[in-house]
């Protein structure tokens, strides 16, 4: 189903999108990196819509290139689910984007919430665990979430970009992880926004005119949970604002699953 006033994707792209027969072996994966590095962004999206369909998901925080995707994926017609973690202690900024981006998509975001409440954390670690172990904090309230999430999907597509600190500068556009050893089962890890610079992110955000985070404006270069995230400088990392006082820079929900990779004796 193509949406109404939905920009086609060229003949081109879709027989790009066409290879659903290919099997994805950490091989293979390499080199449709090497292709993507060299197409448009939608280009990339249509792909994995071709190949997953709905088992295909946009993950997002509702950072500036989380919302380029999701403009991207509806004025192609690419229906992809669309999910964010809700941790319990998201800015109100963050939870009234959600509602405006909803309006301005025409589609609905679902919110992947912990299985514990924060009141049942606090019983079970003690007050504000954010602040003594954050990396704990981080795995009840993000990373177990979203691996029940995954399990659910084929690909994760993510706005991760290779601008925004030292620990995502090497990611690939394509990536395959392990998601259940015991069963043997992978998950294709789509970074579709890698090679964007921010200040491409942000110039299209303007020219599109989509809702954004107010705090961006306000000196919040990333933006996570409010109790963990603080104003940077421009000559800092977008994500040095993340769990000052700790040696911590990733929350763990990009860290946690196993690279497949590609062995050859």
């Amino acid at each position: 189903m193509i949406l109404p006033n939905a920009v086609p994707i060229s003949s081109d792209a879709l027989a790009f999108a066409g290879d659903a027969d290919i099997p994805l072996t950490a091989a293979n994966v390499r080199l449709l990196g090497q292709q993507f590095g060299s197409v448009p962004t939608e280009h990339v999206l249509a792909w994995a819509w071709g190949r997953f369909g709905k088992r295909a998901a946009i993950g997002t925080s509702f950072q500036g290139a989380g919302l380029v995707m999701m403009d991207l994926a509806k004025r192609h017609g690419l229906q992809f689910p669309v999910f964010t973690l809700d941790t319990g202690l998201l800015f109100k900024e963050t939870l009234e984007l959600k509602q405006r981006l909803e309006d301005f998509f025409g589609f609905k975001i679902e919110s992947v919430v912990p299985d514990l409440s924060l009141e049942q954390q606090e019983d079970a670690q003690g007050p504000e665990l954010w602040t003594r172990e954050p990396d704990l904090c981080c795995t009840i309230r993000k990373v177990l979430p979203l691996q029940g999430k995954l399990g659910e999907l084929d690909c994760w597509i993510t706005g991760l970009r290779r601008q925004q600190s030292d620990t995502r500068a090497d990611i690939g556009i394509i990536e395959l992880y392990t998601l259940d050893q015991s069963s043997k089962r992978d998950i294709v890890k789509l970074n579709p926004m890698a090679n964007w610079s921010r200040e491409d992110v942000w110039k299209y955000i303007r020219d599109r005119k989509i809702p954004y985070n107010p705090l961006h404006d306000q000196g919040y270069r990333s933006i996570g949970c409010s109790v963990c995230t603080r104003k940077t400088g421009n000559a800092e990392d977008e994500r040095a604002g993340r769990w000052t006082g700790f040696n911590k820079v990733e929350c763990g929900i990009h860290t946690f699953l196993s690279k497949k990779a590609d062995f050859q004796i």
